[in-house]
């Protein structure tokens, strides 16, 4: 008598068989794989609440809460700057490759993230700067009267951008031209900045400061950062770098920077760069550490203490270069462990 159970086909078994077994070692191993761990934020990467703010400036800005009511200059409290050192390579900019766009065009994650940055910068108003220049001229703050000291000081960052060397779109950072050398760095955008960061260190305005440049040789020197951040004012400084660095001295040439890209929100309140429209003016010195910083037009006091700070940087550049080398102490290779047997 036959049953009348069907049984599967050997071959249909098989296939059921090899199925059930593989989707089983498949929901064993996602069940028991870790979390993959969260990427790591790079150094560049600073949340607005972090440490490196610093809300304990009282001064007009270009984004948050409009400012009220009347404003006076006041000094730095503490020292302003990033917390890490910084590196060649960062704040570039979106070096993104097409490949690597490609890939991030179904990241939602990605487009949650550059959703809320538009929005930031389109609820920003665009003629706040020039609203805040009514306020003490766009004078942000007013320099210290000494140097911060080396061992609390914070960190310059690095930018990169093209120079008077080459005519040719090129990219040079700041950061290798800052290290090792006790640096005067103008950082402005427009020519109103620009005059106002003459007013620091042009020699009509400050000739002291240019006799202590010149007396320290190699070890001191003066670094232009030309900020632009729309797209068509860009193209025309660029093109207009020829007649530029005619009147710059050819060994000046590398220190001349212009640049677009990779400045942020963080950045500038981390370096206190509030108005776009204001010149700014830091001493940095061979370490990349900001020691000193001006805003807005100087004052006669501010003059005085930015010669005064370069000299004493240019005093302990000298001191760290006369040092003996230290040998460094290189680890014991450790003995490999014996096998057991």
């Amino acid at each position: 008598m036959k049953s009348d159970i069907l049984l599967p086909k050997p071959g249909v078994r098989a296939i059921g068989t090899r199925f059930c077994c593989n989707y089983n070692r498949y929901f064993s191993h996602s069940a028991l794989r870790p979390k993959s761990a969260q990427k790591p934020a790079t150094e560049t990467t600073l949340d607005s609440k972090s440490h490196s703010a610093n809300p304990s400036i009282h001064a007009p800005r270009s984004y948050g809460p409009q400012f009220q009511g009347k404003f006076t200059p006041q000094h730095l409290p503490r020292p302003i700057g990033l917390p890490l050192s910084p590196r060649p390579g960062e704040n570039v900019g979106d070096g993104r490759s097409f490949l690597y766009w490609l890939q991030s065009f179904f990241n939602t994650e990605k487009h949650e993230q550059e959703r809320k940055s538009i929005m930031k910068a389109m609820s920003t108003p665009y003629f706040r700067d020039w609203r805040n220049m009514r306020f003490a001229a766009g004078k942000s703050f007013l320099s210290p009267p000494r140097l911060f000291k080396a061992q609390l000081s914070l960190f310059f960052p690095n930018f990169r951008g093209e120079t008077f060397v080459d005519l040719y779109p090129n990219s040079n950072d700041t950061t290798p031209i800052l290290t090792g050398k006790a640096s005067v760095v103008s950082f402005y955008s427009g020519r109103w900045a620009e005059n106002q960061t003459y007013s620091f260190t042009s020699p009509a305005a400050n000739p002291d400061l240019h006799k202590i440049l010149s007396s320290g040789g190699n070890i001191a020197q003066l670094v232009y950062i030309n900020y632009e951040t729309r797209f068509f004012t860009f193209w025309f400084v660029r093109l207009l770098r020829s007649f530029m660095r005619k009147k710059v001295a050819r060994n000046q040439w590398n220190k001349y920077f212009l640049i677009r890209r990779g400045m942020t929100d963080e950045i500038r309140e981390s370096i206190g760069l509030l108005n776009l429209k204001a010149g700014y003016t830091y001493l940095v010195d061979h370490h990349c550490r900001i020691r000193w910083a001006g805003s807005g037009q100087s004052e006669p006091a501010e003059k005085e203490s930015l010669a005064k700070g370069l000299a004493r940087l240019i005093e302990e550049v000298k001191k760290d270069t006369s040092r003996p080398p230290v040998a460094k102490s290189t680890p014991a290779k450790q003995r490999p462990l014996a096998k057991k047997l």
